[in-house]
């Protein structure tokens, strides 16, 4: 939702809902874990109102565990926090379920999908971020491609049935790479809203 039109939200909204589009994300931002602050909590409740898909939650928040009440009460179906701005992720990931939400982790392209290997399997989903985060529209970095291989592997040597989620560059070029190494949900911002035709976008990408 990042790439909304913010001045026409629940048009987008209403786009969205018609989509063929699986969930929502949203990504909040504190312009402290990153360099740029996006919504609140306000917002949040608004959405929640009126989109009518599940909601995926990513808190590029300090001290994400902060919102777990929060998150739950919009009635998120996934909420995502960084495995660099949790201290305790296993406890965080416990009260993420608790609140009866399912639990993402996500990583920065620096971080090596190996600091998952003892929490991978309490987890629903990784999110492998393919851009720096904290603005939309930025270049994809190729290197995701062998992360997603790499975090495929780890799932199946765990037994873990975490989805793997990318955010960030996914576009008609990328997007087909994607899926081949692995990747299960493909979260899209830019190239979906600046598209003419966005909802054939979605259902381009969907059918991949």
């Amino acid at each position: 939702m990042l790439a909304a039109d913010f001045l026409h939200l629940e048009r987008d909204l209403q786009m969205i809902n018609r989509s063929e589009a699986d969930w929502l994300h949203l990504d909040v931002m504190d312009g402290v874990f990153v360099p740029n602050i996006s919504f609140g909590f306000p917002v949040l409740e608004f959405v929640a109102q009126a989109c009518t898909k599940p909601l995926d939650v990513h808190l590029m928040i300090v001290q994400p565990e902060r919102y777990v009440k929060q998150t739950a009460k919009l009635g998120a179906m996934m909420m995502n926090v960084h495995y660099e701005a949790c201290t305790h992720l296993h406890r965080t990931v416990q009260e993420i379920h608790d609140a009866g939400m399912k639990a993402g982790v996500t990583l920065n392209p620096s971080t090596p999908v190996s600091v998952l290997e003892d929490i991978i399997k309490d987890v629903d989903m990784v999110l492998l971020m393919s851009v720096n985060p904290g603005f939309g529209g930025q270049k994809f970095i190729p290197n995701t491609l062998d992360k997603v291989k790499r975090l495929r592997q780890l799932i199946a040597e765990k037994g873990s049935h975490a989805l793997i989620e990318v955010d960030g560059g996914v576009q008609g070029e990328t997007a087909p790479s994607l899926v081949a190494a692995g990747t299960d949900v493909l979260v899209s911002g830019s190239y979906v809203f600046k598209s003419p035709t966005p909802e054939q976008t979605i259902h381009d990408l969907r059918m991949l």
